[in-house]
């Protein structure tokens, strides 16, 4: 029976990693229903000791059964029984439970097709593990679903599995191999066994066990601890890419990562590598962008699933009509050669100005739609050189003023906010924009809040992501790097109903020998707000110069504005930024001149925190370290004290001769109180074994604790008064350590086998003779030892994760067991065994 149970246990273990796929928790407790089923009919068939091959058959009818019942029960008969109309409605939420998966992005809603769609799949790997581990006996095969069910979050989320959950699902696996090997010894013969209180026909393989167990959590501890603690051999490539959202065709996927994660690690990068380089036909500097980050789920901005369809190839013809821009907007066209350093690694998608209208590459590269973002499913952008033809937008201030509302699609989708942002970001998005008299205002009041008015400083210490981390930024620190400012200001733009998305890749870099130059610290995030007719605009919240990051540029159409009685509009530009004044110096021509003079002043502003030196983090490892080795001593210390406490309080009652001598209790009386009592007959009349056993059980187990330390450990063969006289005759103790370990031998035989246990004296000051005499007879290094790392809190430590792991051998006890009867018809009774104490005797 404990087969069939671990297979379960095992299975819903590692279900748990699914658990960051869905917004909320009806999957759990539909899939833990169908478990709960399957382990049922498993164990019951193993019971009943019926054909192995009913147990898949009955596992697939209880899952059956169980979703009629929670999805389709009205059109079941009497609720329960499948019919036809059930096997239909099934069937329907199982195809809108496909649909949904290709729509959402996880983490996915709960909705009934989603979730049976996952509870039946919990379901058929429950019955593959069973079917190898139970029926074929093949426990370690049964790893191979439970590899595949923990695939399906590791190939879908961005960020990985948490190891809680995998540390989970790990043991789950474990168990079962534990199980099936002590399932496997159980059969080799009987055991022979000294206790004759109970009869076995299956040898014992508690050990085994026990040894598994502790292979197993070692080799989970170390698959955790080691990969943290090894550093990273390489420099992790650009945007490095793992398994993540999937896209393209005919079964190739490419991974879209963590890319708020990876801009963090390029921008602290100590070494400013070459990324790219890339000249133009103006000698403009332009963003490069790679990510498009569109879905917002309260901690930080994540792309939606791409499609890259075979006619969207852009060596086939131009990309696609860029969203939202009508013909009518004025652009420039552009042309722009982009050379990839041959450093990168796991590129696959391609750094391109926004909007691209063609793409000469060479491979296998398409465009997603809805993003203008270039991918490809078999080829790497690392030393690829190409050309992009794109548009250079500028907008009127009177087209984006009185630009229409955004279609619905476009609302829908990039208006989406979680539930439980604070409202006062609402309060201060209102107060920014207040006199603004359109969206397009809004927008340009927001970026003048963050870059000037709102007095935010660029800083790459600070980390954080969450709506706790947003309105801390927002409304106390106001002290963050680029992804901070651009979410912060999609997030804004949201709550104002200006569609928003955030986009990561690099800014335009810096001049050198003719070339512009874009390194790893020009990583860079920023927002792109919608607008009618011009489509996605990009905005720049994050300060620029010294203070900021230093390639930052403001676009033109983003600059503050104010409306002449004519026609066009003069911008009102801060000589301060450079923008517009060519001979400032802070423009963009005199940056270029410095940054020709010196290559490294585009960056040498940009503030990078290299975060704390080597020795200080070797240093706190070192006293990490150190507060963990001293746990061990902690508990020894803390239990010495409760020791100490227990003999005390008994001590303070003087001697105990009889059960017939009247004391006080301790807890609520004192020995003043009792002299002052006007009636004797209210002194309550105490059994001195109340307090007197477990002072002397303390004391005994102190000196026996003290004598582990020290290395002097008490044989199990030796009686209390034999060890006195060991210790006393060994160690040549003098006459005073002698007695008073004497009178704790003493105290503990009496209270193993006398009629009435009795200590005279108290022994709080016998305890700390003994302790003293016996450190003074072995070396100052094993007091230190002792003291340090003490012998007998390790030994608990140990009992009590022993004790943890024969936890799951609990499953052992379940089952029914007939009562045996004797020849009269009674329960036949165990008989006596030489290891059961006599009655009134304590071990």
């Amino acid at each position: 029976m404990r087969l069939p149970i671990s297979a379960g246990l095992a299975t819903g273990a590692v279900s748990l990693t699914l658990y960051p796929l869905f917004a909320d928790g009806a999957w759990f407790w539909t899939s833990l229903g169908v478990l709960i089923v399957t382990t049922l009919v498993a164990t019951l068939i193993t019971r009943l000791a019926l054909p192995d091959w009913l147990a898949p058959v009955g596992m697939l009818g209880g899952i059956w059964i169980f979703l009629t019942v929670v999805y389709a029960r009205d059109d079941a008969w009497l609720a329960v029984i499948p019919t036809k109309d059930s096997v239909l409605a099934l069937a329907g939420l199982l195809v809108e439970g496909f649909d949904d998966i290709q729509q959402y992005a996880a983490p996915v809603p709960a909705n009934p097709g989603i979730t049976l769609l996952t509870a039946g799949g919990a379901g058929l790997i429950a019955v593959l593990v069973d079917l190898f581990a139970v029926r074929a006996r093949r426990a370690a095969l049964a790893g191979l679903p439970l590899l595949a069910l923990f695939t399906v979050p590791a190939a879908v989320l961005n960020e990985p599995i948490g190891w809680p959950a995998f540390v989970i699902g790990a043991l789950g696996y474990v168990g079962l191999l534990v199980a099936d090997g002590r399932e496997r010894v159980s059969h080799w013969g009987r055991a022979v066994l000294v206790r004759r209180s109970k009869t076995t026909t299956t040898a014992d393989a508690g050990r085994l066990a026990l040894s598994g167990k502790r292979v197993g959590v070692t080799a989970i501890a170390l698959s955790i601890a080691i990969p943290a603690l090894i550093p990273t051999l390489t420099p992790d490539p650009l945007f490095g890419f793992g398994v993540g959202n999937g896209l393209g065709d005919g079964g190739n996927n490419v991974g879209i990562p963590d890319a708020v994660a990876k801009l963090s690690g390029q921008l602290t990068q100590p070494v400013n590598a070459t990324v790219m380089s890339y000249t133009s036909a103006d000698d403009t500097p332009r963003y490069l962008r790679i990510y498009s980050l569109d879905v917002f789920d309260g901690r930080q901005f994540k792309p939606s699933s791409l499609k890259g369809r075979p006619e969207d190839k852009v060596d086939e013809g131009p990309m696609p009509p860029v969203p939202g821009l009508s013909p009518t907007t004025p652009t420039t066209r552009t042309s722009t050669t982009i050379q990839i350093s041959d450093e990168i690694e796991e590129l696959r998608f391609l750094p391109l100005p926004y909007p691209a209208t063609q793409v000469a590459v060479d491979g296998d590269w398409r465009a997603d739609r809805s993003t203008l973002m270039v991918f490809s499913t078999r080829d790497e952008a690392a030393g690829l050189e190409y050309q992009v033809t794109g548009m250079d937008l500028r907008p009127t201030f009177e087209t984006l003023d009185q630009a229409p509302v955004a279609p619905v699609e476009v609302q829908s989708r990039f208006l989406a906010l979680p539930r439980g942002l604070d409202p006062r970001i609402m309060d201060l998005a209102m107060e920014v924009t207040d006199g603004a008299s359109s969206q397009y205002q809004q927008a340009v009041k927001l970026q003048e809040w963050f870059t000037k008015t709102g007095q935010f400083a660029y800083s790459l210490t600070t980390r954080g992501s969450g709506n706790e981390a947003l309105a801390e930024f927002l409304l106390n620190s106001r002290t963050g790097y680029c992804e901070q400012f651009a979410s912060a200001m999609a997030v804004m733009a949201r709550l104002l109903g200006i569609p928003a998305r955030v986009s990561i890749g690099y800014t335009g870099g810096s001049k050198i020998d003719g070339r512009w130059v874009v390194r790893t610290h020009d990583a860079h995030a920023w927002p792109e707000l919608y607008f009618e007719g011009a489509g996605w605009l990009r905005f720049e919240p994050t300060p620029a110069g010294g203070g900021g990051q230093a390639t930052a540029r403001v676009p033109q159409y983003s600059l503050p504005v104010t409306p002449t009685a004519g026609p066009t509009a003069t911008a009102s530009v801060n000589p301060s930024t450079g923008a517009t004044d060519p001979a400032g110096a802070n423009s963009e021509a005199a940056r270029n001149i410095r940054e020709l003079e010196d290559p490294f002043a585009g960056t040498s502003g940009a503030a990078v925190d290299p975060g704390l030196p080597l020795i200080v983090k070797i240093l706190i490892g070192v006293g990490v370290a150190l507060l963990l080795s001293l746990i061990p001593a902690l508990l020894r210390l803390i239990l010495w004290l409760w020791r100490r406490r227990i003999v005390n309080r008994a001590a303070g009652f003087g001697s105990i001769e009889s059960s017939t001598r009247e004391e006080p209790e301790s807890d609520g009386w004192t020995r003043d109180e009792i002299g002052s009592a006007a009636d004797p007959d209210d002194r309550p009349v105490v059994d001195p074994a109340k307090f007197t056993v477990p002072a002397v059980e303390a004391a005994w187990a102190e000196l026996c604790d003290t004598l582990t330390d020290l290395g002097m450990a008490r044989q199990t063969s030796e009686t209390p008064r034999a060890l006195g006289r060991r210790l006393t005759e060994r160690y040549e103790l003098d006459r005073e350590a002698a007695a008073a370990i004497a009178r704790i031998s003493s105290a503990e035989e009496r209270l193993r086998y006398a009629r009435v246990p009795a200590v005279s004296g108290p022994l709080v000051s016998d305890l700390q003779t003994a302790r003293s005499a016996l450190a003074a007879t072995v070396s100052w290094q094993r007091r230190i030892g002792a003291l340090l790392t003490p012998v007998s809190a390790l030994l608990r430590l140990r009992a009590i994760g022993e004790g943890l792991l024969d936890g799951f051998d609990r499953l052992e006890g379940i089952g029914w067991r007939p009562r045996r009867a004797g020849k009269a018809g009674r329960t036949e009774k165990a008989e006596p065994t030489a290891e059961r104490p006599l009655a009134g005797t304590r071990r």
